[in-house]
């Protein structure tokens, strides 16, 4: 699964939230959720995505890059 990483950088500096604080609520490291956010992390695992959107308390589709193909 591909993020959408400025997504998820946008929605949390949004709610007021560093990356430290959502290091804590999701149980992930920094470094990686700052990767994850510059587009960095091709692709992420369904726990991790889970992790990341239930912090930020929106559906994981949001985040999520699901790009059709015609």
């Amino acid at each position: 699964m591909k993020p959408k990483g400025s997504m998820i950088r946008g929605i949390r500096q949004g709610r007021g939230l560093s990356l430290r604080k959502l290091e804590a609520q999701t149980g992930l490291n920094r470094g990686y959720l700052s990767r994850l956010e510059r587009g960095q992390v091709r692709e992420v695992g369904s726990e991790q995505l889970r992790r990341v959107a239930a912090a930020l308390h929106v559906p994981e589709g949001l985040i999520l890059d699901e790009e059709t193909t015609p």
